[in-house]
């Protein structure tokens, strides 16, 4: 099957970093939002701790960071054990390894970008909210969440665009097999490797740069609509 100008395995390459993408977004976002309101309401021992630890990913080589992972959920590892032995779920050497390492690198950037709202909305209506009886869990899904809601947008969007890109840690833990695990940007570096790869590669290059400008422009959009709103009010 051929459409528009890429061929089968180059759109089972696009179509699996979208999957993949999508799943580490959907499955980061609500501990991110959760950790993103503790550590922008709470101050308590080993925050910095905390932080430090949040943010490894962002510092550590991708490949660092892949290893850990591998160590962690290899059929060895106590966490992937676990699951291949009580839930039949195999993590290594397959798509869902991909999304964790996406979800995994991506994580610090969601959780900036929403503790950044967090931080920047007023406190007091919480307050007010919890003053009037309302239940903590109540305040923070009406009114906390709506309130911060753009923060949430931008760390979705960045979350989604950053696991588009994910190479290092993805290649560690679920490897570069055709149509399960090799996302765009392992297709591109298998592709260069091969000698008539180029133009593969370079398609490809192109189609990873169109979705993740979409995604960044979706993103200006957005916060360009909610500081409209903001100055409405």
């Amino acid at each position: 099957m051929q459409g528009f100008w890429l061929d089968a395995s180059e759109w089972q390459a696009v179509c699996l970093s979208l999957r993949v993408a999508t799943v580490a977004v959907l499955c980061s976002l609500p501990p991110a939002t959760l950790l993103a309101w503790w550590l922008a309401r709470k101050d308590f021992p080993g925050k910095s701790a905390v932080e430090t630890v949040l943010n490894l990913p962002l510092v550590l080589p991708p490949v660092v960071t892949g290893y850990l992972l591998l160590v962690l959920f290899g059929t060895q590892g106590w966490l992937g054990r676990v699951l291949d032995q009580w839930l039949g779920v195999r993590i290594v050497f397959t798509w869902r390894g991909a999304a964790v390492a996406s979800a995994v690198i991506a994580f610090p950037l969601m959780v900036r970008a929403i503790r950044v709202a967090l931080a920047g909305m007023d406190a007091r209506l919480e307050q007010a909210a919890l003053t009037l009886g309302a239940h903590p869990i109540r305040v923070f899904f009406t009114v906390t969440l709506p309130l911060a809601r753009h923060g949430l947008i931008a760390g979705a969007i960045l979350g989604f665009a950053r696991s588009i890109g994910e190479f290092g840690a993805t290649i560690m833990i679920a490897g570069s097999i055709p149509g399960q695990t090799r996302t765009m940007p392992l297709y591109i570096f298998t592709a260069i490797e091969s000698p008539d790869g180029i133009a593969r590669a370079q398609r490809m290059v192109i189609v990873s740069i169109l979705i993740a400008a979409g995604a960044l422009i979706v993103g200006e959009i957005l916060e360009r609509r909610a500081r409209r709103q903001r100055a409405m009010r």
